[in-house]
């Protein structure tokens, strides 16, 4: 092997470690985008069936039925951000510089109940809650809220841009379908299109089963909060739902979330005889619900839909998270899924593969 086989195998490897780099370079550069795509690509998921009976079972022309499609997820976005409008402006009336020193005083008046409750107990849990500075945290809420305002901007742009994209993604059903056909060898355009028509099937049911699992909590949450008259019961039910989409940390977060704004809406009445019972009623009827969606909801949509063992989704969660955070966890499950479905349709004879595909179709 002489020097110039040398030399040109070394630039070779350079050159491919370069393009890789400047590749995940350019990737990083327009994470935005590509997360735009994906969730446009989840939202075309979730209108497929919607667009398929407007078109097929109402007969609408499938600019109609996309147009109406896209108007029905405007109306959903609105009607959700409606509902928040009311705790907001509670919320906000709440921690307002006119209201700071009510609002420190309700919540002074609230953990020295709860001190006494759990001191006469000879439990001082409380005790360090005391040397808290609430008056500089509670004052610097509004400025808080004032810096978040600034994200509204960015929001907007993203959710045209989703919106925009998930349109077209439903007038041309073949627009993804010509992107993959076009980057695939022709000898494989075969297994393409067969794990194409796999992932918008399972993905298709994995996402309507989400939405399914998010209204079981959601109704349960609503049933739990209102036969209590907790204030804005139905808002702070939609969110603890919408939070259950984070895998593991989601459920943690609304239990927490749900338990505060309960004891919150309730600063005027007696800790130990109204706050705390009615806290723990919450807090068992939020356990009941989430052990529905454990051990029902859950299962049922993961065998299903993605056709994945328990343990396969837990590993993948986790290491979705530690890659990319929270984001990494939402969509862990079904990233997986379109790996283990490419990899069945290309490498079906593979053991490892085998394994890992076990019981898909």
């Amino acid at each position: 092997m002489n020097s110039n086989v040398i030399a040109n195998g070394i630039l070779r490897a350079l050159a491919i470690v370069s393009g890789i780099a400047l590749l995940l370079f350019l990737l990083y550069k327009i994470q935005s985008v590509i997360i735009y795509l994906i969730i446009a690509t989840i939202l075309s998921l979730i209108a497929r069936p919607i667009l398929g009976f407007m078109t097929e079972k109402l007969k609408f022309p499938n600019i109609f039925a996309t147009v109406l499609t896209m108007c029905l997820f405007l109306l959903t976005i609105m009607g959700i951000i409606s509902m928040f409008i009311p705790l907001i402006k509670e919320q906000g009336h709440n921690i307002s510089l006119l209201n700071t020193n009510e609002l420190r005083s309700r919540i002074v008046n609230l953990f020295h109940e709860i001190d006494v409750y759990f001191s006469a107990r000879r439990i001082n849990i409380f005790r360090e809650l005391k040397n808290i500075d609430l008056t500089s945290n509670i004052a610097s809420i509004p400025s808080l809220l004032n810096s978040l305002m600034g994200v509204v901007g960015t929001f907007s742009m993203g959710l045209f841009s989703v919106l925009f994209i998930t349109f077209f993604f439903l007038k041309d059903k073949n627009l993804l379908l010509n992107f993959f056909i076009l980057v695939t060898p022709h000898r494989n355009e075969h297994k393409m299109l067969n794990s194409l028509k796999k992932i918008n099937d399972l993905l298709s049911r994995y996402f309507i089963g989400l939405i399914i699992q998010i209204s079981i909590l959601f109704t349960i949450y609503s049933v739990t909060l209102l036969i209590f008259n907790i204030k804005s019961a139905v808002v702070i039910a939609f969110l603890c739902a919408l939070l259950n989409l984070i895998p593991y940390l989601g459920p943690l977060i609304g239990g927490v979330l749900m338990l505060l704004l309960t004891m919150t809406s309730s600063l005027e009445y007696d800790f130990q005889t109204h706050i705390l019972p009615v806290t723990i009623y919450v807090l068992l009827g939020y356990i009941i619900a989430q052990l529905i969606d454990n051990f029902f909801s859950q299962p049922v949509i993961f065998s299903k839909s993605v056709k994945s063992h328990p343990l396969e989704i837990f590993l993948v969660i986790v290491i979705g998270g530690l890659l990319f955070g929270i984001t990494g966890m939402i969509f862990a499950v079904p990233l997986y899924t379109v790996i283990k479905v490419i990899l069945k349709e290309f490498l079906s004879e593979n053991p490892i593969v085998k394994s890992m595909t076990k019981g898909f179709d």
